[in-house]
């Protein structure tokens, strides 16, 4: 710890800071502050309502207040999803309440709700190879055995019960879907997320706290008849606002390009979103902030806190569309928490240059390996990367403990560990200060084939 607490100290702000006035906080003191204030000021944030339009001028704010400039919103519409009452019962052959929650783009129940057998199934696949008539007009159920990956790896497979289970489930005619939520956690906590329909109308889908889905799997094992009582009321709120939040530290060399960082702004509405995502924009705009005070950069950093990336992305694609033509020299997010950074990929024409040696060997110092040259961009800047050819980094977090928390309620600040936070912003502050100031460029990869 103690060298590490040197190591921050070196990103300590000079009297040359962005703004005028009393000294400035540490970095690692003004990325808590950030989460903090958000989660705190403002709370669950989801997309296109009247708590993400209070985050975006809380954003505003205090993105002025810490004297980065050309601070604006950048707005865009979206098709608003919302949440109701929702609850699910046991009738027989064990009666007994569930814990669940709705998953983003569900439709609803009838009123009073619909009654209908469990058809159970393991895995995703199991559902795919059943016939239309074994699913027809009951209650979906499809568990799953996702683990803790130290990469996240996990998620990616096992989220396509999720993504993709819904439409699978109602294109062979299901009256409902459950399923086991996508996470990792031991506490009664369902995690939400966001379905993908295809194209097929929508049915009622949730997903059970893990404890849960594997009671309920413990008696479709004994194999009596199940038969269960479901409600969920969530309504479509038509079109409303959303947007992203831009502010600059503007470049001396304006035809030098773009380091684009940031993070989400949006959440899920059971939590406050701390790790999902205030932490990334704390991280994120600490490291922006500590690099300028230690002098003008070269090129311009754009920070960025994307809207409506919960559901669908939507502040990546408004970001592409508005700014695909302009030099972008690195594109990077911080999307995973505040967990220790254990590992950098790249996505680099020449993952050997001089450059990346130079971030491999800032990064080394504070426990960092370097990794492989397949760095999955991330969803709030992967649009202006493929649009444009855009070279990334991908600063990597320990995931072990996020899929506990992950769309839950229980994600709330409490959760943040603030050293392994601090470890963030000292990575961070490495990478845009190298990237921003060097005098030659992370090369493209090659464009991917149409």
């Amino acid at each position: 710890m103690r060298h590490l607490a040197l190591r921050l100290a070196a990103f300590a702000l000079p009297a040359t800071a962005i703004a005028a006035g009393p000294p400035p906080a540490p970095p690692a003191d003004v990325a808590w502050d950030i989460a903090e204030g958000l989660t705190t000021e403002v709370g669950q944030r989801l997309a296109g309502t009247e708590a993400e339009a209070r985050g975006r001028e809380w954003a505003v704010r205090r993105l002025k207040a810490l004297g980065f400039a050309n601070v604006r919103i950048e707005p865009f519409t979206m098709r608003v999803w919302e949440r109701g009452a929702e609850s699910a019962e046991i009738l027989s052959p064990f009666p007994q309440r569930l814990s669940l929650t709705a998953l983003g783009g569900s439709a609803a129940t009838p009123p009073a709700g619909i009654i209908a057998d469990i058809v159970a199934f393991d895995g995703l696949a199991a559902l795919e190879a059943a016939p239309d008539a074994a699913v027809r007009g009951r209650i979906v159920f499809v568990t799953h055995a996702m683990g803790p990956t130290q990469d996240g790896s996990s998620y990616g497979p096992y989220g396509n019960v999720r993504r993709n289970g819904p439409a699978i489930a109602a294109r062979k005619g299901a009256a409902a879907i459950l399923i086991r939520s996508i996470g990792t956690g031991p506490a009664r906590m369902p995690h939400t997320g966001q379905t993908t329909w295809g194209g097929m109308a929508p049915i009622p889908a949730a997903a059970l706290a893990l404890p849960d889905a594997d009671q309920l799997m413990r008696i479709v094992a004994r194999g009596k008849p199940v038969r269960l009582r479901l409600l969920l009321t969530p309504h479509d709120s038509g079109e409303r606002q959303s947007g992203n939040v831009v502010a600059e530290i503007p470049g001396r060399d304006a035809n030098a390009g773009i380091v684009l960082i940031g993070g989400h702004l949006d959440s899920w509405d059971l939590g406050t979103g701390a790790v999902d995502d205030a932490a990334g924009l704390g991280i994120t705009t600490a490291a922006a902030k500590a690099v300028a005070a230690k002098g003008r950069p070269l090129r311009t950093i754009r920070l960025v806190w994307f809207g409506a990336e919960e559901v669908g992305g939507f502040g990546g694609d408004a970001y592409r569309d508005r700014h695909r033509t302009e030099k972008h020299v690195l594109a990077a997010e911080s999307d995973f928490g505040a967990d220790r950074v254990w590992r950098f990929d790249t996505r680099v024409g020449e993952p050997d240059a001089p450059l990346v040696k130079r971030i491999a060997d800032a990064l080394f110092p504070l426990g960092i390996a370097r990794g492989g040259n397949m760095a999955g961009p991330g969803t709030d800047v992967e649009p202006i990367i493929l649009a444009a050819n855009v070279p990334a980094i991908a600063l990597r977090q320990d995931g072990m403990r996020y899929f506990e928390l992950h769309h839950t309620a229980d994600d709330t600040l409490d959760k943040i560990d603030r050293a392994q936070m601090a470890q963030n912003v000292a990575a961070w502050t490495a990478l845009v200060d190298i990237t921003a100031n060097a005098r030659e460029e992370l090369v493209p990869p090659p464009p991917a084939p149409r």
